[in-house]
């Protein structure tokens, strides 16, 4: 104890003085943002302009502007603009603080359909208008409730370069935190009357914990075609697939591929990254980086498109990798030329000349070069190919390296890669493993279980996750549900799981039928974290009403199409009352919805609004929302911050004092139903 103590005390007497001059308690100083190694590195590479290195570093020196993007599908995303500009951004061009007119947020001129803004105004001035307040605190609670995501402007990216389609079979290997893969699902839903899209993304990442900030992400999109996996990148297990009866190997239609990186892109936001850089860090990257760029192009579908991504500026883990990736290719790769893709995008074209420099300042420009010594840390794919023709050939000038000081944002690279045939050491489809495996496997099928995986088969160290338990057609838990809510003949049931084998199923989850051949494919090599959206609870009250189960509002827009009754079509008004009333009586509905409620027995409903085209001053985005129809009364069930919560979307309706002094911010919740959903209570003051 007596040495513990002592060491303890070293600590905190070098704490005291790795502090300024200034005394106890007067705070660390502030990181200088200098690197004079980093400086003549990159000087001596000749990425940047002749003549712009200076403004190149004095753009990395200033913090990043704040960057958002307005999530969610279509006709939503289009009322929380709408509700941006008119209500915000307008007033905001003609404010003026301390004599200094306040520049407004800006859209990204080339992210599509001004979806995304970016703006440099600082806490210090946000604090100084109670206009810029409300500001702030708008976007603060509709980040919450997902209908914007804080997301780097150059991060948006590599999503919109896949091209997207609602059929595409995405793989995304480094997914975590996942806000581009909530672009990926959001571009697979681009059409929201088709609830169950034929592609599916499948996200990856390395670390459980981070696995489940990936689980958050993608739930706020409630999209049963999200499965969230936890692997190694390097060696993610191959997949497969029934397909007519016979067994086929999982090809990805689009890969995403952002790669770990040493980051020094991100010194605007990152700024430890000044004191910790060092040409090192590229060198230990660089290997791991091109194993995850292999294994990616192997499980890419011929014709199909993978974008490897980066936020660091070294060469080393930009071109490098992608030259060391088109030789190993043999021609099956190509780089894409994407100039034209994003319009209003300043980027730099891809160097095909570069060196390496050790961190004791050594510099080498071929492999030859190198020292026996140091041939562990240094490997002949971290400098370009010898041979011009070859060089020429893989056309790196298409990939494109974004700078600072061009648009104001975080430094990027992005190259996309195009499969033109099989990988010349793949030049054959490989079979699945015939055998007892694949005798299990169809055991597996046929009781609808993937389980965690057997450890003799797998080891897969550290995987506690519930069971998938796909329900059969005619599991008894259907009967009552197919009656009270009169389900169509189109609805599939077989895409219906739940996480227990045995009890009473508490909740009933749904995916798309492709996601469910993966599932029931691949139970003894995938390690899947968490899968499908939520459709059914069970409430024990509901049993005397007809049915156990009611609807959950993460599902509604999954389960919608296929509910032929329980639906009541509200209006604007309507919307009003449930939001702001608590219980109110069935007679506080308009006419119009009173005669509907009045039809239906007690429980579990369906809110319904659908926007009048013919009417613009009203909201134009459809809600739904999951409710309770009572012996005299009616309520909806919904999430603290729910992204269909139209509060935000729909202010101009409520003739309350909401966004004019924010007095609507006191909103109490208690949970009912015996689920860990939540009832909005009237706490609004008039």
């Amino acid at each position: 104890m007596g040495k513990r103590s002592r060491q303890r005390q070293k600590n905190q007497t070098a704490g005291r003085d790795s502090r300024d001059n200034a005394g106890w308690g007067a705070g660390y100083a502030d990181i200088v943002k200098e690197n004079k190694l980093f400086e003549h590195y990159y000087k001596e590479q000749g990425l940047v302009p002749d003549g712009e290195f200076e403004q190149f570093m004095e753009a990395l020196r200033e913090p990043l502007p704040a960057t958002i993007r307005i999530t969610g599908y279509k006709s939503h995303a289009k009322e929380i603009l709408h509700c941006l500009k008119e209500k915000y951004f307008k007033d905001i061009q003609e404010l003026e603080i301390d004599g200094q007119k306040i520049e407004a947020p800006q859209a990204l001129s080339w992210y599509p359909d001004e979806q995304a803004w970016h703006t440099n105004m600082s806490r210090k001035i946000i604090r100084k208008s109670p206009l810029l307040e409300k500001f702030h605190q708008f976007l603060v609670s509709e980040t919450e409730s997902g209908n914007i995501s804080r997301q780097e402007a150059v991060s948006m990216i590599p999503p919109l370069l896949l091209k997207i389609e609602p059929h595409h079979k995405i793989l995304d290997m480094c997914a975590a935190p996942g806000s581009k893969t909530a672009q990926l699902i959001e571009m697979l839903h681009s059409d929201m009357d088709v609830p169950f899209p034929e592609g599916f993304v499948i996200a990856n990442d390395v670390d459980n914990k981070r696995c489940y900030l990936l689980v958050h992400q993608a739930k706020r999109l409630n999209s049963p075609c999200i499965m969230v996996v936890n692997h190694d990148a390097s060696c993610i297990p191959t997949l497969q697939i029934d397909s007519d009866g016979k067994k086929d190997i999982l090809f990805y239609d689009r890969i995403l591929c952002d790669v770990p990186c040493s980051g020094d892109g991100t010194m605007r936001k990152n700024i430890d990254v000044w004191k910790k850089w060092t040409t090192s860090n590229s060198l230990h990257l660089h290997g791991l980086q091109l194993r995850i760029a292999v294994r990616g192009v192997e499980q890419l579908a011929v014709g199909g498109r993978m974008v490897y991504s980066t936020c660091s500026l070294n060469p080393i883990e930009d071109e490098a990798v992608i030259a060391a990736l088109l030789e190993k290719s043999e021609g099956a790769l190509e780089l894409a030329d994407c100039s034209a893709d994003l319009p209003g995008l300043k980027w730099m074209p891809g160097v095909t000349s570069w060196k390496l420099m050790t961190k004791e300042g050594q510099w080498f420009s071929d492999w030859s070069e190198v020292p026996s010594s140091r041939h562990t840390q240094i490997r002949p794919t971290m400098f370009p190919p010898k041979d011009p023709e070859k060089l020429a050939s893989m056309h790196l000038e298409r990939c494109m390296r974004i700078l600072p000081h061009h648009q104001n944002t975080g430094g990027f690279f992005v190259a996309v890669l195009e499969k033109k045939s099989l990988m010349p050491w793949n030049k054959r489809y490989p079979k699945a493993p015939k055998g007892a495996s694949l005798t299990q496997e169809a055991t597996a099928k046929q009781d609808g279980v993937c389980g965690p995986p057997p450890l003799k088969k797998m080891r897969l160290f550290g995987y506690k996750e519930d069971p998938f338990v796909f329900l059969t057609e005619d599991d008894p838990v259907f009967t009552t549900i197919q009656s009270f809510y009169d389900l169509s003949p189109g609805f599939p049931k077989l895409n219906v799981l739940t996480r227990t084998h045995e009890g009473k199923k508490r909740h009933l989850y749904m995916v798309s039928k492709e996601l469910r051949n993966v599932l029931l494919n691949n139970s003894e090599r995938m390690k899947v974290i968490n899968t499908g959206v939520k459709v059914w609870s069970r409430n024990s009250d509901g049993e005397e009403f007809g049915c156990a189960f009611r609807l959950a509002q993460e599902g509604i827009y999954t389960l919608q199409p296929y509910i032929r009754s329980r639906i009541i079509r509200v209006s604007v008004e309507d919307i009003k009352v449930l939001l702001t009333q608590e219980n109110p009586f069935l007679s506080k509905l308009e006419d119009d919805a009173h005669a509907q409620a009045k039809k239906l027995g007690m429980g579990s409903i369906v809110l319904k609004y659908i926007p009048n085209p013919n009417n613009p001053a009203e909201p134009q985005c459809p809600i739904q929302l999951c409710g309770w129809r009572g012996k005299t009364s009616i309520r909806a069930f919904l999430y603290s911050f729910n992204k269909f919560i139209p509060l935000i979307k729909w202010h101009h309706f409520f003739q309350l004092p909401m966004f004019e002094r924010f007095i609507l911010t006191t909103i109490s919740f208690f949970y009912t139903c015996n689920s860990a959903e939540i009832r909005l209570i009237k706490s609004v003051k008039y």
